[in-house]
């Protein structure tokens, strides 16, 4: 009987450029997924192995346009506002019935296929890339497939590489994935594929920080908004502790009225703890360097990484949040 592979993985790679050899596709802001159709039965699994079907009963109704026996790889993306929105594929993994239903219906997902393991009963991971694409492209045109079902753009073109990374990225575009042409697809192995992520500098203003005193830990950075109201933004991932030890003489102890008094901050994407965290008076500013990846509020989703301190520029100088 023939089952859903493990996921191929890719390796960190630090530079945008495009080998001879291979092609590139856009990597999305989204939540990978496996797929199978075979005998009206869909099967849909995360990265981890969290069967997701009775969370999108949408790409359950639309899975009958595929042929029988057929098996994606793909990423579950959400888009609000003309940009991918990250949180709301978060609140549906835990809905099922009718209020993934009603889910569905106001924050519809869309599956971005990027690879074929399956064709009409045929194992397709032992074929290269090439071919697999191929393959893919003429099922998406024979089916008509549309609406729920996208096709991950692929390219051989460095220039069109260098027009995704000035431009998509603005939409949640993360980077761009490597592939060889004449590679197969290896399951669970990391290293075949590449990944490039689109990372820049950005000055916030720190309001709060965790740890001691004598040397913070991580750094909760904010931004003012046009209402002069001081915004969370993110936080940073942990210190270099000679960062942390450098930072305290600037960092002052925050006076009564602190813009985040009462203020909980949760210790990150998909848990319940609670940040222990110091106020401090939003008066440095720090650059730190973030990707493109946004919530819906305008947060960073990924921690941001020090940089810098700058205390030469002053929080009014710092660019406005904007949601």
């Amino acid at each position: 009987m023939w089952t859903l592979p493990e996921p191929m993985l890719a390796a960190p790679t630090p530079d945008p450029v495009l080998l001879a050899g291979w092609a590139a596709e856009t990597k999305f802001d989204g939540w990978r997924g496996l797929l199978s159709w075979s005998r009206g039965n869909l099967v849909l699994r995360s990265r981890q192995g969290t069967m997701l079907a009775d969370a999108f009963p949408e790409v359950q109704a639309a899975a009958v346009q595929l042929p029988d026996r057929t098996a994606l790889d793909g990423e579950l993306i959400v888009w609000e506002n003309g940009r991918l929105a990250f949180e709301r594929l978060q609140g549906r993994l835990q809905r099922r019935g009718p209020a993934a239903a009603r889910l569905a219906e106001e924050w519809p997902a869309h599956f971005v296929a990027f690879d074929l393991l399956r064709l009409e009963g045929t194992d397709t991971t032992s074929w290269w890339y090439e071919r697999r694409r191929a393959a893919l492209e003429q099922l998406y045109a024979e089916h008509g497939l549309s609406g729920t079902w996208a096709l991950c753009p692929s390219t051989t073109e460095q220039s069109t590489v260098d027009d995704w990374l000035a431009h998509w990225t603005a939409v949640g575009i993360e980077g761009v994935v490597f592939k060889r042409l004449r590679g197969t697809y290896e399951p669970g192995v990391r290293g075949g594929w590449k990944k490039y992520k689109v990372r820049h500098t950005e000055d916030a203003i720190v309001g709060a920080c965790t740890g001691p005193a004598a040397a913070p830990r991580t750094l909760l950075l904010g931004r003012y908004d046009t209402a002069g109201r001081l915004r969370y933004i993110g936080r940073t991932t942990t210190l270099p502790q000679t960062a942390g030890r450098a930072l305290a003489p600037l960092l002052a102890p925050a006076r009564p009225g602190h813009p985040w008094t009462g203020w909980t901050f949760s210790a990150g994407w998909g848990t319940n703890e609670t940040l222990h965290v110091a106020l401090v008076e939003p008066e440095l500013v720090v650059e730190v360097g973030v990707d493109v990846a946004r919530d819906n509020g305008g947060r960073w989703r990924h921690a941001a990484r020090w940089h810098r301190a700058r205390p030469d520029v002053a929080p009014g100088e710092v660019p406005p949040f904007e949601q």
